[in-house]
């Protein structure tokens, strides 16, 4: 593969890429650059954490990425994940890796590391009191926003700790590429701003699209911050689908989603189709009764959003048909759980779980 066609591929993953120039000279430079992605293990995997990031690491894999995906179980443990049980939390880390599995992440070419592996790692450690060293407390607590906490909230000491080690992380792993979502940006920006003062190289950072919830959101603008506050999360169950959740479940859900009739911006239907139902499918077609227009098939998003802003396809045709195809693709995953053994315990002990913020 050419370099301009892995750019390509990159950049169909990255909302934000800083830099492309840095990106192209690293294709250009290095036959099988390393991109990292982290995953705190917190309860059940939503379809943006399941079915998109697999579409996303699937797409670096193919442009000769070569991946490491970091289990952040002592990441859990120090944001109070699952009530601060880090057996708890290694054991949502397995069902998460399973889910993964299940609905085609090519995990046979991911490298999964374990955080609570390097604990006795001296070196890790002065990594980290380095990135420490170099950075003011409320420097620190400006990256709150990774864990889920606001520079508002009242941060236990651990959890002032979390960037800096999350930061050391992309230096220990020897990541050439930060591949995370936007909400992660601001531990891999200081990354980049202390990257040359510890000696280490500065990474590149690929951030991926947040898929907004269900509900109508509450800010409507374009900033980075008001997008990150409309992502979908697992606190807000309503308002996501669930990589095991039941066709009535799904059904239900897609059924009450907010979805503004003509309008784009601020549609939650219309980002499932984008980012995750066309990059399953290569044409997805509406059944309609003959007087609303009958049946109308499309072969890329593009064309789907101009008829919906047209008028040509309504909300019910959008809801009717995401649904449908949705739990086609859960249904390798039901299937998964419900068939093999070990990951069917996995889900009993995570559904068990109460979820804690």
């Amino acid at each position: 593969m050419d370099i301009q066609t892995k750019l390509l591929k990159i950049q169909q993953v990255g909302e934000e890429i800083l830099t492309i120039d840095e990106l192209k000279t690293l294709l250009e430079t290095n036959s099988q650059p390393i991109a990292y992605d982290g995953f705190e293990p917190s309860g059940k995997l939503h379809i943006a954490q399941g079915t998109m990031r697999a579409i996303n690491v699937n797409k670096m894999i193919s442009a000769g990425i070569k991946f490491k995906m970091l289990v952040a179980d002592i990441f859990g443990w120090m944001n109070n994940k699952m009530g601060g049980d880090l057996e708890a939390i290694r054991k949502v880390g397995e069902y998460q890796i399973e889910v993964w599995k299940a609905c085609g992440m090519k995990t046979s070419k991911i490298e999964f590391v374990w955080a609570n592996n390097n604990m006795e790692d001296k070196e890790y450690w002065k990594k980290v009191i380095r990135i420490a060293r170099e950075n003011t407390v409320q420097r620190i607590t400006r990256c709150a926003q990774i864990m889920g906490r606001t520079e508002k909230d009242i941060l236990s000491a651990a959890q002032i700790f979390y960037p800096c080690m999350q930061c050391a992380d992309i230096f220990h792993l020897k990541a050439d590429i930060t591949q995370l979502g936007m909400d992660q940006r601001k531990v891999n920006i200081l990354a980049r701003e202390v990257a040359l003062k510890i000696n280490c190289k500065k990474p590149v950072v690929v951030s991926h699209h947040m898929l907004m919830g269900l509900k109508e959101p509450r800010i409507k603008d374009n900033s980075v911050e008001a997008k990150i506050e409309m992502k979908m999360s697992k606190s807000q169950p309503e308002s996501a689908i669930f990589m095991t959740d039941t066709e009535e479940e799904v059904e239900a859900k897609i059924k009450k989603a907010y979805c503004p009739e003509k309008k784009v911006e601020f549609n939650p239907l219309l980002e499932y189709y984008k980012f995750i139902l066309f990059e399953k499918n290569k044409s997805i077609r509406f059944e309609r009764a003959k007087k609303f227009g009958g049946d109308i098939e499309f072969d890329n998003y593009a064309d789907l959003e101009n008829a919906y802003v047209n008028g040509r396809l309504h909300p019910l045709d959008l809801k009717l048909t995401a649904a449908k195809a949705i739990n086609k693709l859960l249904d390798p995953i039901r299937l998964h759980f419900k068939k093999n053994n070990k990951a069917k315990k996995l889900l009993d002990f995570v559904n068990s779980q109460s979820i804690t913020r």
